[in-house]
């Protein structure tokens, strides 16, 4: 595969750590997924993935699965694979019979709740095998130096979509259907208001979190829910959007998706939505450890970030009922994104309780660690951050 770094920044931040982002660029010129590695004698780089649910989830599994299946087709590379491990100590032994078995040295257990205490036991264990979590912050003081932790900023691609949603609503009411309230959730829930009520400042958006990350009879609650009252335009944070995407299109009303493309399951109602691009991002990894780099002598740094111009995700084509007015501020702020120069978390920012989260004249940048420890839903939202 001919493989291509457009642009790589470093981002200082406190006590050493490093923060980058990445971009990359691949062409189809390698061998198909499931070929053997080089028969030149050289050993394959064996790269373990995990997921907490099935890889055809049209959500987040499946987005990873995708992304794995583009490091496959590294000739070096080896990868191997298993799908629905429950963030239970399950999952350390699928990564134990990984490293043992199957010879894995590098490892990506995928999911949230895999990373404390999961992983960070398992890498005391095997101090040469390299962890990379999606999602998690490293913290050099506290963690093991063969962990590293990588994500991106999808919460660019919810606020794109929450534009759409903002200049498609007729009642001026959102749903967002969410499964936990940790940061990465908080953040995009957040981030798609503040694009809704940048073009429809009087949007409001009802928040219900299910409480797990797949629980598909309280995710079509919820969207029946909302659509009963008088929401017409639905989001999630969820590991499989499929339900509510369906049921949004059963009711009759919009939506917009998350993870991967979800147009097929309402090609009525689907707007848009933020997708992840993981190929680029795993074969980077793979790229960096086959020439010696390792989170362990520096060469791979254990924060890595990055949003829609590094190419760590992409926004969905434009559904049919998506107006030339909504198509053009959304393309608009993307251009923003794409330039570096848009700020989403801005002061004077009040949070939903009116206090005041961001003072005026103040910024938080995308890649501003604070933002990863948010607890705050902001204005305009309606619900809580607990379950």
């Amino acid at each position: 595969m001919e493989f291509r770094i457009r642009r790589r920044r470093f981002i200082q931040l406190g006590s050493g750590v490093m923060i980058a982002t990445v971009a990359h660029a691949c062409s189809p010129s390698s061998p198909e997924a499931g070929e053997s590695p080089s028969t030149s004698g050289e050993k394959p780089i064996t790269m373990g993935f995990i997921y907490v649910g099935p890889k055809d989830d049209y959500g987040y599994n499946q987005a990873h699965a995708e992304g794995k299946e583009g490091a496959s087709k590294l000739s070096f590379v080896k990868t191997v694979d298993q799908a629905s491990v429950p963030e239970t100590n399950e999952v350390q032994e699928v990564m134990r019979s990984m490293i043992e078995k199957d010879g894995a040295t590098v490892l990506f257990p995928t999911s949230f709740g895999y990373f404390d205490p999961h992983i960070l036991k398992l890498a005391k264990e095997y101090p040469d095998v390299q962890f990379f979590h999606c999602g998690g912050l490293y913290q050099a003081d506290k963690h093991p130096k063969n962990v590293g932790s990588y994500f991106g900023y999808i919460d660019e691609g919810q606020y794109i979509a929450g534009i759409v949603a903002g200049l498609t609503t007729k009642t001026g009411k959102l749903g967002f259907i969410a499964a936990k309230p940790i940061p990465q959730v908080l953040r995009n829930i957040n981030s798609y208001t503040l694009g809704a009520r940048s073009v429809k400042p009087d949007v409001k958006t009802q928040l219900i979190i299910t409480g797990n990350w797949s629980e598909p009879v309280k995710e079509a609650e919820a969207a029946n829910s909302m659509a009963d009252q008088g929401v017409d335009v639905i989001t999630c944070h969820v590991d499989s959007p499929k339900v509510v995407m369906e049921t949004a299109e059963k009711r009759g009303i919009f939506c917009t998706g998350y993870h991967a493309n979800q147009s097929a399951l309402a090609p009525k109602g689907y707007l848009t939505g933020a997708e992840w691009n993981w190929s680029g991002i795993y074969s980077s990894y793979a790229e960096k450890i086959k020439a010696g780099q390792t989170l362990m002598n520096g060469g791979i740094p254990h924060l890595l970030r990055g949003g829609l111009k590094d190419g760590y995700l992409t926004i969905s084509a434009y559904g049919s009922q998506v107006s030339d007015a909504a198509k053009k501020a959304a393309d608009a702020a993307k251009e923003k994104f794409l330039a570096g120069t848009m700020v989403v978390y801005k002061g004077e920012l009040k949070d939903n309780q009116g206090k005041v989260i961001i003072p005026a004249g103040k910024e938080q940048l995308q890649q501003d660690p604070e933002l990863e420890k948010m607890d705050w839903l902001v204005e305009g939202v309606i619900g809580s951050t607990g379950v």
